[in-house]
């Protein structure tokens, strides 16, 4: 991801939800796995046409984290956002090892030995999760993920949990069944 994919807000904004632009993705394969002889393969985004984007919502804290870093490392809109030693894309090494020890730092043993969170990937996996435990419709998370609705559903409905007290005011707010009038039956 490059500077001039991301949309920060003006600085005192009301609204600070800065937009990332994806226009590719860029995984790390390996060398003997691309037609290259890279380490990463740039494709276009799956499911979507050639050239085709998505836009992507980030939290206020996260605008604020990418302004000062874009400020601190005096990035300019053409640079890639998070760079390696000479300017390149990030070894996937330099990203796993300072994750790994961040995970060792702050989960109990137990669950840093299990898959929880092992791979930066399953970051993906919770912010889903997330949204749609928070309720966000999803269309929408389907939507900034990526996927279908149907993809998307198929691997994470059964991790939606939580909602049924608040669905169950809504239904009872909707008022779609008429009260019983007393002495009525």
């Amino acid at each position: 991801m490059r500077v001039e994919d991301v949309t920060l807000p003006v600085p005192g904004a009301d609204d600070q939800w800065c937009e990332l632009l994806i226009h590719t993705a860029t995984p790390e394969v390996g060398k003997p796995w691309t037609d290259t002889g890279e380490i990463h393969e740039r494709r276009d985004l799956k499911g979507r046409a050639e050239g085709e984007t998505r836009t992507v919502p980030g939290h206020p804290a996260l605008t604020r984290i990418l302004r000062r870093h874009i400020e601190d490392e005096q990035l300019q809109p053409g640079d890639l956002l998070f760079q390696g030693e000479f300017g390149g894309i990030l070894a996937g090494s330099v990203i796993r090892r300072p994750w790994r020890s961040a995970r060792k730092a702050v989960l109990p043993p137990h669950v840093f030995e299990s898959p929880t969170g092992r791979r930066v990937y399953d970051n993906r996996n919770t912010r889903l999760t997330k949204w749609l435990n928070d309720g966000i419709p999803p269309a929408q998370v389907a939507e900034w993920a990526g996927n279908s609705v149907a993809v998307l559903l198929a691997t994470y409905a059964r991790c939606v949990g939580g909602q049924l007290p608040d669905l169950k005011r809504r239904l009872e707010a909707a008022g779609d069944l008429p009260e019983e009038e007393p002495g009525a039956g």
